[in-house]
């Protein structure tokens, strides 16, 4: 889907950075459609001279000249931002957040403009063009609203549409879960490494080996104890493997840290 609309970024770090980069790649939006507004001139012009977008120190100018704006900013500093672009943040406008555990009751009380707004929860996957993102719409946001969000998120991933009271879930599952992924493969190489393979190629399988693992879950549609059990011959070496998971708690451990993650963004939120 491509949009026809200009996008302002409101913050020009890392995950603003790699949708400009997904937008562009797929086709779903052309340079001279993205403005990007940020307080580091650094960052700025290596945005311009990357991607050839458009840049301004003024996020109200910025806002002003966009359809569509996405608030790439710390939780910290949303209100100071709302406050700035809240006089041109009118109902013209689709305002799209990132910030984490920000509600979209929060947005809307401050954006008295009445702009229609969608509260997002990407992952950081989404800089290598693989995110899992979640999104929820305000009171004013229209199913086409939704459908522009999940087009500019799909340009880094997958997007899922869910209930706002789901966003807590959300960011405890995919939100935090690539740390958990990650901390699973340097354990996986440590065991490589300790039965005797060399570092690098104990990463690099373990690595390709989650990644194998997800695209088969993805590209398959079978449940994951299925192709488990494919794998997994009577008295053999995977039985062993799964007869020590079983023992360590791996699957209580993970569900463990998703319930506490998932209550920690509750605690954020408030």
């Amino acid at each position: 889907m491509s949009i026809d609309k200009k996008i302002t970024f409101l913050g020009g770090g890392n995950m603003a950075e790699a949708l400009i980069k997904g937008l562009i790649a797929a086709g779903t939006a052309k340079p001279d459609q993205i403005l990007v507004a940020d307080i580091l001139s650094d960052r700025l012009e290596h945005l311009r001279k990357t991607y050839g977008i458009i840049i301004h120190k003024s996020s109200k100018d910025a806002v002003s000249q966009a359809e569509i704006v996405l608030l790439c900013v710390k939780p910290q500093a949303i209100d100071m931002v709302l406050t700035k672009i809240g006089p041109v943040a009118d109902k013209g406008k689709l305002v799209i957040s990132i910030a984490a555990g920000v509600t979209i009751a929060r947005l809307e009380k401050i954006l008295t403009g009445g702009p229609r707004v969608v509260r997002v929860m990407p992952n950081t996957p989404a800089l290598v063009l693989a995110g899992a993102t979640a999104l929820a719409g305000g009171k004013n946001a229209t199913s086409d609203d939704l459908a522009l969000a999940q087009s500019i998120f799909n340009s880094v991933g997958r997007s899922f549409v869910v209930d706002e009271k789901l966003m807590d879930a959300v960011t405890g599952l995919s939100g935090s879960g690539p740390a958990y992924v990650f901390t699973i493969i340097e354990a996986l190489a440590d065991a490589g490494v300790k039965a005797g393979l060399p570092r690098q190629l104990a990463l690099e399988l373990a690595a390709q080996t989650v990644y194998g693992a997800a695209k088969m879950v993805l590209e398959t549609k079978e449940h994951p104890g299925k192709l488990r059990d494919m794998v997994t011959s009577p008295g053999g070496t995977t039985i062993e493997g799964l007869h020590a998971l079983e023992e360590g708690k791996l699957r209580a451990t993970l569900m463990n840290a998703v319930a506490a993650a998932t209550e920690r963004s509750r605690e954020l939120g408030k």
